[in-house]
């Protein structure tokens, strides 16, 4: 799987990417991040990204210009693979796990992070393949939004987090996941004096059947 980033703030992502499961998996070669400067593709001394909104307003507004010739570039060098643009804005479908899911399938995915007021429509309309919104409430660009939607799909993924019998034990057949209660060590927390928080005796039985029974019962199915 190959993520393609297009972003005014490539540095955002530094810390993000050197650490944990994705950077493993990047290292193995299961999952490619390249983050693209979006100012690399303008045609100034000044690199300029935005302009002000047609018909007046507050802020700026990112041009169509250099995210039409990021896209074309990055689609040139991916012509051999399954691949789809994607445009993170407050007014897009909310992704969710099924969403996560059917993005899994592709090779290769190429988010548009906007900034500022927005991002010129003519991308949405003529460029993009899907908006997408990670919640209903806005967000002061998509960095954050694209760094979740990695995070969703490179789970999906076969061996990202270790042995592929996680996900067979995790998910549905319809691309959800299973979450349940967990605990660990100590089986019996003391937090202040006459309080004790304990494991449920049933994970402690080493009866797998039962075990198994307790989850399903307290299990929530992330699906949507």
């Amino acid at each position: 799987m190959q993520f393609d980033i297009l972003t005014i703030f490539p540095n955002l992502f530094d810390s993000y990417l050197k650490e944990t499961f994705i950077k493993k998996a990047s290292d193995k070669g299961i999952l490619k991040i390249n983050v693209h400067d979006l100012r690399k593709w303008t045609d100034n001394e000044r690199r300029t990204v935005d302009d002000r909104p047609y018909g007046g307003g507050l802020g700026m507004v990112l041009k169509v210009e250099p995210i039409f010739k990021a896209i074309k570039e990055i689609a040139k060098k991916n012509k051999k693979k399954k691949s789809r643009v994607i445009l993170f804005t407050p007014r897009g479908k909310s992704f969710n796990q099924k969403k996560a899911f059917q993005l899994s399938k592709y090779d290769n995915l190429v988010f548009i992070c906007g900034r500022y007021e927005g991002v010129d429509e003519r991308v949405a309309k003529h460029i993009a393949d899907e908006e997408l919104s990670i919640g209903e409430y806005d967000l002061m660009g998509g960095e954050l939004p694209a760094m979740i939607v990695i995070e969703t799909i490179s789970r999906l993924i076969p061996n990202v987090l270790g042995k592929p019998s996680f996900l067979k034990e995790r998910m549905t057949k319809k691309g959800g996941f299973i979450e349940y209660p967990e605990y660990t060590r100590p089986e019996v927390f003391v937090p202040e004096k006459g309080k004790k928080w304990k494991v449920p005796p049933v994970l402690l039985s080493g009866h797998q059947k039962k075990i198994q029974e307790w989850r399903e019962e307290r299990a929530k199915v992330i699906e949507k």
